[in-house]
């Protein structure tokens, strides 16, 4: 073998070893596409899938990446055959999508605006991460589990059990589904979990703790949005979620995870947390971006833990380049 083949052969396995990182760094956005309230799942090959807020022809759209960085939108969850249509003006909104006993579970929010009553949340299942999805319609509506504007779903699996957590402005609340995660368990109630200050909820597990993640302001407002990524902790899932200082989210206590930037506003309703090969934590979320501020971009920041809780570097998005996450 002669030397120059030989040095290649080492320098590619040294590039692979270990994780490939395919850039050294990233800017925001990493996709600059209107991609409002992201949920995301990594499957079993380490390919990365995103479902936003249907938008511009998709409903619900599906993105595709390999890195969390470099993203390809590649087709929807639904055609317009198939469709979702039980709240009959309502858009697809805020998806949550998980993997149980081998199918794809897609949540996702039926409403329009001032349809706070009428709303409510359906299941949709697929073989596939890219689809096609069959609906299997509505888990609830608001009329019918007593919840105002039932949107904003987020599965969670806790030792066996399934759960539901959802709301936006009217209460966090969380309910027992059945097995299969297609319907409610019978019998069971919803119970609230935090206050009204909060929707776009996600919970995350780490070292004991529970970390409700909740946006609070106005995420539709372009520059002019409010909205701010918050959290507060518990040591069971339902609850009690409190701030560092013991207050209460049941009473709109939290803490702020992040804020605004001068170029990034309103960032908020962050997908589940992404851990990498080199144990860093990455968080996905919309924003409005000032230099092109037509829809919600796609961002992304690496979470850093504080005294166990969790923060962004100078609690805003990153507006300069960033190291990537190691896969």
């Amino acid at each position: 073998m002669n030397i120059t083949r030989k040095y290649l052969i080492i320098g590619l396995f040294c590039l692979f070893a270990g994780g490939l990182r395919a850039q050294n760094s990233y800017t925001n956005p990493v996709l600059n596409h209107d991609m409002p309230d992201p949920t995301v799942i990594q499957t079993k090959e380490g390919e990365f899938y995103l479902y936003a807020t249907e938008n511009h022809g998709y409903s619900i759209p599906i993105a595709r990446s390999f890195d969390l960085v470099n993203w390809e939108i590649i087709g929807a969850a639904f055609t317009r055959e198939t469709r979702p249509s039980f709240e009959p003006k309502g858009g697809l909104w805020a998806p949550d999508i998980n993997y149980l006993k081998g199918k794809y579970l897609l949540y996702y929010s039926m409403s329009y605006w001032g349809g706070n009553e009428t709303c409510g949340i359906g299941v949709a299942t697929a073989d596939s991460p890219q689809g096609p999805f069959r609906d299997h319609g509505a888990l609830f509506r608001s009329n019918e589990i007593g919840v105002t504007n039932s949107i904003d779903p987020e599965f969670v699996r806790e030792k066996g059990r399934n759960y539901l957590i959802w709301g936006s402005f009217w209460g966090i609340y969380a309910i027992e589904l059945s097995r299969d995660g297609l319907s409610v368990k019978p019998g069971c109630t919803p119970k609230q979990i935090a206050g009204r200050a909060f929707e776009a909820s996600y919970i995350h597990k780490r070292n004991g703790f529970y970390y409700l993640f909740a946006s609070i302001g106005s995420c539709c407002e372009g520059l002019n949005s409010t909205y701010t990524t918050v959290v507060g902790r518990s040591r069971n899932l339902l609850g009690p979620y409190t701030d560092k200082s013991g207050k209460r989210m049941l009473d709109n206590a939290c803490e702020i995870v992040m804020k605004r930037s001068d170029r990034f506003i309103g960032p908020g309703h962050n997908s589940d947390i992404i851990t990498d090969k080199a144990g860093d934590d990455w968080l996905l979320y919309h924003a409005v971006d000032a230099q092109n501020p037509r829809g919600r971009k796609l961002l992304l920041d690496k979470i850093r833990w504080v005294d166990d809780w969790p923060t962004v570097q100078d609690g805003h998005p990153s507006e300069t380049p960033q190291p990537t996450p190691l896969f």
